[in-house]
C-alpha cells in the first residue's frame, strides 16, 4: 500500500507561482509513474502532468504546457509540481497519484492506483 500526502497549496495572485509537493510512503516509489490531476468546482477531475519512474520523460496537459513543471526526487520519495504564471482558471484541488503497473507515461485517471487527499490552489487577486 502507498500513501500520498500533498502539500504546498494556497492562495496566490494571477501571475504568481506555487510549488506543490507529494510525499509518498513505501519502498517502491521509485518504480511508479506519478501524476498530478486537478478538479475545479463543478468540473470533472482532469489530467495535469505525469512523470515516469526515472524522471526521464514527462507529459503535460495543453493548458499547462510551458507554465508547469513536474519533477521527482526518488531519494526523498517525493514528486513536485512547479506552477508558474498562474491563472484564475488554474484554481482547483490538486491531487497526486501513483501508477504501480507501468513504466510508461499515463494520463488516464483510471490507470492510477493510489491517490492523495488533495491540496487547494486558489488563484485570485
Amino acid at each position: 500500500q502507498v500513501q500520498l500526502v500533498e502539500s504546498g497549496g494556497g492562495l496566490v495572485q494571477p501571475g504568481g507561482s506555487l510549488r506543490l509537493s507529494c510525499a509518498a510512503s513505501g519502498r517502491t516509489f521509485s518504480s511508479y509513474t506519478m501524476g498530478w490531476f486537478r478538479q475545479a468546482p463543478g468540473k470533472e477531475r482532469e489530467f495535469v502532468a505525469a512523470i515516469i519512474w526515472s524522471g526521464g520523460s514527462t507529459d503535460y496537459a495543453d493548458s499547462v504546457k510551458g507554465r508547469f513543471t513536474i519533477s521527482r526526487d526518488n531519494a526523498k520519495n517525493t514528486v513536485y509540481l512547479q506552477m508558474n504564471s498562474l491563472k484564475p482558471e488554474d484554481t482547483a484541488v490538486y491531487y497526486c497519484a501513483a501508477d504501480r503497473g507501468t513504466p510508461l507515461l499515463v494520463v488516464a485517471e483510471y490507470e492510477y492506483d493510489y491517490w492523495g487527499q488533495g491540496t487547494q490552489v486558489t488563484v485570485s487577486s
